[in-house]
């Protein structure tokens, strides 16, 4: 996803060892808490945490204490550091098996949200674990690049369907395309890209990215 993206919103559970970061979460904390709980369950210190995941540690604890809503590739940098399934900061089950055939529904709205500026993601699919994809509903709230910081981009590839509205794609590499209600698009994640509603309203779209864990 994108660039001012993963927006999450965000003091001390009890949580098991260090090698167990997913006890002690409870579903009303934020996504700040949980990263706080995992990192302190390592006894890290934010210096430490911040080392490892070559984020800032004042960036750090602003997340942690829900001053600032982290963007996908800023998630993703610090899952990775500090070795941490990005799908389980969003997951209020913490099933232990995952069992074959699974299957997962999520009504409209009953999703984790996560705010940015320029997007409102509906995190679907929490209660599953593990995901070889990460999917979102998102509302495109952006109507400019001038909403963004900077290309957005991370490993992996994403598809995109629009769901209602109008958005137009802007890629590193391609001319900028619109896409209408039931268009898609799929696209190589490395390649800088950020996406802007362009109707009256705000555009819907499901967007489904690989690469996540």
């Amino acid at each position: 996803m994108n660039g001012d993206l993963f927006r999450s919103k965000n003091e001390d559970p009890a949580v098991a060892g260090p090698e167990e970061p997913g006890h002690g979460f409870h579903p009303e904390q934020s996504v700040g808490a949980r990263l706080r709980a995992i990192r302190q369950a390592r006894r890290w210190t934010l210096e430490e945490a911040s080392k490892r995941s070559s984020v800032g540690r004042s960036t750090l604890s602003k997340i942690e204490n829900d001053l600032m809503s982290p963007t996908f590739d800023l998630l993703k940098k610090i899952t990775r550091g500090m070795q941490i399934d990005l799908v389980e900061l969003f997951d209020e089950r913490q099933q232990e098996l995952e069992p074959r055939g699974r299957r997962s529904i999520t009504r409209r709205g009953e999703g984790k949200v996560n705010l940015t500026r320029a997007y409102s993601h509906e995190l679907i699919a929490t209660d599953m674990k593990s995901k070889r994809m990460l999917p979102f509903r998102t509302t495109v709230k952006a109507r400019s690049l001038d909403d963004f910081s900077g290309w957005e981009r991370h490993d992996g590839e994403e598809v995109l369907m629009v769901a209602s509205g109008t958005v137009e794609v802007h890629t590193e590499y391609y001319a900028p395309t619109r896409l209408e209600v039931g268009d898609s698009i799929y696209f190589d994640s490395r390649m800088g890209h950020c996406v802007i509603s362009v109707g009256e309203s705000d555009a819907e779209v499901l967007w489904v990215s690989s690469g996540a864990m």
